[in-house]
């Protein structure tokens, strides 16, 4: 294993065991991106069928603890209407496609294209809240107790964890 690989799945581990909820939510993107690569490498359609499962939940899963749990306290401590409602409308596009994903199956003709294209909007939206003057960084200057969020996102995340989630 490359170098930079295992270092930035040792971090992944370390963010993944921390109480921040910004840590917590970074585990989580980089745990779909990789899912992501895999099925662009991917070509037996089990295997990219298995993956798209994989990504599917881990999704709405994560999205419905940020919706719950971090977005609501980031609007409450940085009144950021702008941030907010861009993220919110990025998680509504993201579960009509992860939808329409799970409806069809591999052996439907727009299978790769709609994982493809699921796979560009959560970059752009990690994107998003990752970069500097991003969501993350504005909840990292705000008075947001990050661990208390994260101690709680992370017993929902747990909660939703072997649920079968709509979209």
């Amino acid at each position: 294993m490359e170098k930079s690989t295992r270092t930035a799945e040792g971090r992944a581990r370390r963010a993944a065991n921390s109480k921040d909820a910004i840590a917590l939510l970074k585990a989580d993107h980089r745990q779909v991106e990789k899912w992501f690569a895999a099925f662009k490498k991917a070509r037996a359609a089990s295997r990219k069928n298995t993956l798209a499962k994989q990504i599917c939940h881990a999704l709405k899963v994560h999205t419905t603890i940020e919706e719950e749990i971090f977005y609501p306290a980031f609007l409450a401590a940085t009144q950021d209407e702008e941030i907010h409602h861009e993220a919110e409308v990025e998680h509504d596009g993201a579960k009509k496609l992860i939808a329409e994903i799970e409806g069809a199956g591999p052996d439907d003709e727009y299978f790769d294209a709609r994982v493809k294209v699921l796979s560009e909007m959560i970059k752009h939206h990690v994107k998003e809240e990752e970069r500097p003057g991003g969501m993350f960084a504005a909840a990292r200057k705000s008075d947001m107790d990050l661990d208390a969020l994260g101690q709680r996102m992370k017993a929902r995340k747990d909660q939703l964890a072997d649920r079968k989630l709509d979209a």
